[in-house]
């Protein structure tokens, strides 16, 4: 059997992270889908209905309409796309640092590995969420950005990123680190480094492809952090800002309407709920199908 159609197997007996990956593929669709949406339910995302506030759910607003009369599946919607962006190049971005780190630390080894270790610690040290709502705060405009860029509706999304980019890759560096100093010392890494092989040339061929298990496990697991991290920020109003639409800043703005409109609070947090605890089964189910000791007969 191949090994694509042995880890197939594998994942395919996790059912819930099969389930989830289903969950979650649905929810990408449709938020890519989402201008499509907006063409068929004939609204704008952004237009102000003051005389449709509240509405109940019927054909023309399916899940009706928020405190100022925008249809709130459309919202829903367009805020999968920002919180689902979020998660996912988050995730990525802080496994890439955390990737080149553990790499450079496992292979090299010591002074290099110890000082790369002990900056790791110390991020890890740092207490996360004031340190977050800090960096959050600051007005990058001072430190030389465009002040068109960061003032952008899009600029809250720039710093949402960069942030979780630069707190966020601890976790895949110290596992990066400890696959690498075990693929180092096999005896096709010897073999390679025997026959003249640079330290960059065995990194690519041969460290990297045997560490790729870990990554994608901890970077599946990490996406679901990062929305909740965003959440998190947006409802302290320090993610990402208005008129951009997130979960996140969709719940800080239910949160004074939860009596008189529940529902503009149900739904996001719904959303955030069922996708963190998705792409956590769904790591779960890499982290086994990757694992060649969880074959069970």
């Amino acid at each position: 059997m191949s090994p694509g159609r042995l880890l197939l197997r594998r994942f395919w007996r996790h059912r819930l992270a099969v389930g989830s990956a289903g969950v979650l593929l649905l929810f990408v669709l449709a938020s890519l889908a989402a201008p499509l949406f907006a063409v068929l339910l004939g609204h704008d995302i952004e237009a102000v209905d003051l005389f449709n506030r509240f509405a109940p759910p019927s054909a023309e607003n399916p899940l009706g309409t928020d405190e100022l009369g925008r249809d709130l599946l459309l919202r829903l919607l367009f805020g999968g796309q920002v919180s689902l962006f979020v998660g996912l190049v988050g995730a990525i971005a802080a496994a890439l640092i955390g990737t080149v780190i553990g790499v450079i630390a496992g292979y090299a080894g010591g002074r290099i590995d110890s000082f790369l270790m002990r900056v790791t610690d110390a991020v890890i040290a740092l207490p996360l969420l004031p340190l977050l709502i800090i960096f959050a705060a600051i007005d990058f405009t001072k430190l030389g950005l465009p002040a068109g860029l960061m003032r952008s509706s899009y600029g809250s999304l720039y710093i949402i990123l960069g942030i979780i980019a630069l707190v966020g890759w601890t976790t895949v560096a110290r596992l990066v680190r400890g696959a690498t100093l075990s693929v180092r010392e096999r005896d096709f890494v010897r073999a390679a480094t025997a026959l003249g092989a640079g330290p960059m040339r065995i990194i690519a061929f041969h460290v990297l492809p045997n560490v790729v298990s870990p990554i994608i496990v901890a970077t599946t697991l990490s996406v679901g952090n990062v929305i909740l991290t965003e959440s998190i920020l947006s409802f302290l109003g320090l993610g990402i800002q208005p008129p951009l639409p997130s979960w996140g800043n969709m719940l800080t703005n239910a949160q004074e309407l939860i009596w008189q409109a529940p529902a503009l609070a149900i739904w996001p947090g719904l959303l955030i709920f069922i996708t963190v605890i998705a792409f956590n089964f769904l790591g779960d189910g890499l982290q086994d199908a990757l694992d060649p000791r969880a074959e069970r007969f």
